[in-house]
């Protein structure tokens, strides 16, 4: 009789630790899941939505989401969040339009027009500017990030209005004579079929995954996000850590101004506009929490792939646009209750 008990405990217990093991699959993986429901539907419901050619021009307009997103993973592992980098997004792109434009010195009475690989240091050298005010902002003078990211947003967004007095620069091709052409590289050009701008996008993805998982920085950066004070007594430079991350952030929001500025020829001061929150939502889709230490670069690829191909499904098959931010919203909302019940499953059973 005892035996029998023991046997029956033993297929209960086994049976609980299936369908815990289940519940955590679907909850590791739901970002992965996800991407393939959605592929099915849209590919049952459209006959061009599940082809190479529909694929890759998908992935070039999830490739600007992606590269915020990356940035926004490492603030987010940190315990922070950056909500300037909509605006330093299209910030860049001004100050890449205005070198590629010309820039005239009145002084000398002569007009510089800037070699391609110049403008693109210099717009990633000012990603990396707004990035350090954010992280000095946060590390040094203790403002909470949500206020001093807020407040670069909207100092980001007035300089690049500005700078243009509203208008857009157009026609950024350069010319040979000038000796600036090659912009339209980013946005047009493709490697074995690949946009470029996906290439740019795995490249960083690669390397961010390396810095986490293999490296010192990452370590620090996990700890730093799991328990700040524990990482600061155990000796991990917190406030470095912070700096760096939001330079980090800042680097990738201008790389990706420069990648939409090249898609579209054009750079105009209300680009990038909302792109830090469908950044988060990709973060969080993801499986990162909010509270920061955990996530991986992987999950927020899947994420942000998971809201490209879901944008252009819904445009493919005709739904309102107003109906597609409703789609997106709930997404998101319910990345959110996912992450809240993994999470606090993990509490729990700790």
């Amino acid at each position: 009789m005892s035996v029998t008990n023991v046997t029956e405990k033993k297929s209960v217990s086994n049976g609980q630790k299936r369908n815990t093991n289940i519940v955590r699959l679907i909850l590791e993986g739901r970002a992965f899941f996800a991407l393939i429901v959605i592929i099915a539907v849209f590919s049952f419901l459209s006959p061009y939505y599940f082809s190479l050619n529909n694929f890759l021009i998908m992935a070039s307009h999830v490739a600007i989401f992606g590269i915020l997103a990356i940035g926004m993973l490492l603030v987010i592992l940190n315990g922070g969040i950056d909500l300037s980098v909509g605006s330093t997004l299209g910030l860049a792109g001004c100050i890449a339009g205005f070198l590629m434009q010309g820039v005239t010195l009145s002084y000398f009475g002569i007009i510089l027009y800037p070699p391609v690989w110049a403008v693109v240091v210099l717009t990633c050298a000012l990603g990396a500017v707004v990035g350090a005010v954010n992280g000095v902002l946060v590390a040094y003078l203790k403002v909470p990030a949500f206020v001093a990211s807020l407040g670069v947003l909207y100092v980001a967004r007035g300089i690049a209005l500005l700078m243009t007095n509203g208008l857009t620069y157009n026609n950024l091709g350069g010319r040979p004579e000038l000796g600036n052409t090659g912009f339209d590289w980013l946005g047009f050009n493709r490697l074995g079929g690949v946009p470029i701008g996906v290439i740019v996008l795995a490249v960083l993805a690669i390397v961010c995954g390396i810095v986490l998982s293999r490296t010192a920085f990452g370590r620090w950066l996990y700890a730093s996000g799991g328990n700040e004070r524990a990482a600061d007594l155990s000796g991990v430079p917190v406030k470095r850590v912070k700096i760096i991350v939001y330079v980090l952030s800042g680097v990738c929001a201008a790389i990706a101004g420069l990648v939409l500025s090249s898609q579209l020829t054009s750079a105009g001061p209300t680009a990038g506009t909302t792109y830090e929150l469908t950044a988060i939502a990709a973060v969080v889709i993801g499986g990162a929490a909010l509270t920061g230490g955990r996530g991986t670069v992987r999950g927020t690829m899947l994420g942000a792939f998971v809201i490209g191909f879901l944008s252009d499904g819904l445009v493919i098959i005709g739904v309102s646009a107003y109906w597609q931010t409703v789609f997106t919203g709930a997404v998101i909302v319910l990345a959110v209750l996912m992450n809240s019940i993994q999470y606090g499953r993990r509490v729990k059973s700790s």
